[in-house]
């Protein structure tokens, strides 16, 4: 039997954290952790509008997400240990976001003045996509504010909202569309 994708038991605003116990769908941890999956599904849809972009850093970027929600979603990581075991980072991967984007900076413009978010649709939502990272990025400081939170993971989104603002930059330019600046 297959299993069925509602299960009525967050009807009254709870969840389950990963590894037991309840807390309330307003809970600090689960705003943390659903912002990152937020976070997850705004790259796959700038994945979707700027396809061939780097996608292969990027589909590792949506699995590392996967990670670090399981992470965040978890407050005795002792109870899990082995499932978490799938979810653990890559530690180069800050540098691959850090090479992507000195990579992508000797194609563009040095950049001179904010820019305002638009342009194609693939900038227009990576732009989207940096912003819930940003967001994200509260959401996970403000867990760790009470909570022990790998402090990797902030490097992690600090790092990504600054890839994803490259990539949306990347994107009008290969586009042949100009950055539109404040």
């Amino acid at each position: 039997m297959a299993m069925k994708i509602y299960t009525r038991t967050g009807d009254q605003g709870d969840t389950a954290l990963f590894g037991g116990g309840r807390v309330r769908k307003d809970h600090v941890r689960v705003a943390a952790y659903g912002d990152v999956d937020e976070l997850n599904s705004a790259i796959g849809v700038a994945r979707a509008a700027a396809p061939g972009l780097h996608d292969a850093l990027l589909e590792a970027v949506q699995r590392d997400l996967f990670a670090i929600g399981g992470h965040l979603a978890t407050p005795d990581p002792d109870k899990v240990r082995r499932a978490l075991e799938k979810a653990e980072l890559s530690d180069t991967r800050v540098a691959e976001f850090e090479d992507a984007i000195d990579v992508a900076d000797t194609e563009l413009d040095p950049l001179r003045a904010f820019i305002l978010p638009g342009g194609t649709p693939g900038a227009a939502a990576f732009h989207v996509a940096r912003t819930v990272c940003r967001r994200a990025e509260r959401s996970v400081i403000t867990l760790a504010d009470s909570e022990m939170v790998p402090p990797e993971f902030l490097v992690y989104l600090n790092r990504l909202s600054d890839l994803l603002f490259t990539l949306a930059r990347l994107a009008n330019h290969r586009a042949g569309a100009s950055d539109i600046t404040w």
